[in-house]
């Protein structure tokens, strides 16, 4: 038996040509990143001419659901790493001596495992947190197909501290409605590392799935502070922040 992967591209493309379009959008383009890239370029229209014999024409619900596909999956969080500083950021704890932005890999810490993170935030002697509001519709997400599809939404976040203090960090993350109300919500522990640690950077993430509908809004909301109460930021180091609406 042949394995399909193994089949030339030309030939895999006239298979995919041959399943109806609501399983090309819903399960093939999750297949893999080749089967994706394939269906994207299948070039799909609405009540589309021309399919092959047995095949469905492409309803103006399937096309919908293919472009809220097509147009999510980027990171939703704007400036996620301080490159802008605290823009976008609203600084709701900003005790000690405050938040700060220093660049990587920073006193005592170590490199981010991709080069393309350059700079981080980092708390202080006292609670450090700041959130940002993300506004799904603004984004360009549909409203209707938010609630209907309800796709997942994938929050992480990346946090690291000094070798020679300890700290405390915390993520919280809030499905909002219109209303701002509370549809569903993650928050993690209260995580505590301490003093003389590996200093690595570790990614944590939640994804959210089958949360109903009206949801509007992700609030993302995270922070620390570090464990020897020094003056200066020894605390929390946090960057590549991210809010993502899986395909």
């Amino acid at each position: 038996m042949v394995d399909i992967d193994a089949l030339p591209e030309q030939l895999l493309l006239k298979i995919l040509s041959y399943v109806p379009p609501r399983e090309l959008v819903y399960i093939c383009r999750l297949v893999c990143q080749q089967w994706k890239e394939l269906v994207d370029g299948l070039n799909l229209q609405p009540h589309s001419d021309g399919l092959p014999k047995g095949s469905q024409a492409v309803t103006a619900e399937d096309w919908d659901a293919f472009y809220f596909c097509t147009s999510a999956k980027k990171n939703l969080i704007k400036n996620a790493c301080g490159e802008e500083e605290f823009n976008f950021w609203e600084l709701i704890d900003n005790d000690g001596n405050g938040w700060k932005v220093e660049d990587l890999p920073g006193d005592s810490g170590k490199p981010f495992p991709s080069q393309n993170i350059q700079k981080y935030f980092v708390t202080s002697f006292e609670w450090c947190r700041k959130t940002q509001l993300v506004n799904l519709v603004s984004e360009g997400l549909d409203a209707e197909k938010l609630d209907s599809l309800q796709p997942a939404i994938t929050v992480k976040d990346w946090y690291a501290g000094r070798h020679d203090s300890g700290f405390f960090y915390e993520l919280h993350v809030e499905l909002l409605s219109e209303d701002m109300s509370v549809i569903q919500e993650y928050k993690s522990d209260q995580i505590e590392v301490p003093q003389w640690s590996d200093a690595e950077w570790k990614e944590i993430s939640n994804t959210f799935t089958d949360y109903g509908p009206g949801v509007r809004y992700v609030k993302f909301t995270h922070g620390g502070k570090d464990l020897q109460f020094w003056g200066g930021w020894y605390g929390a180091r946090v960057t590549n922040s991210t809010v993502i609406v899986e395909q």
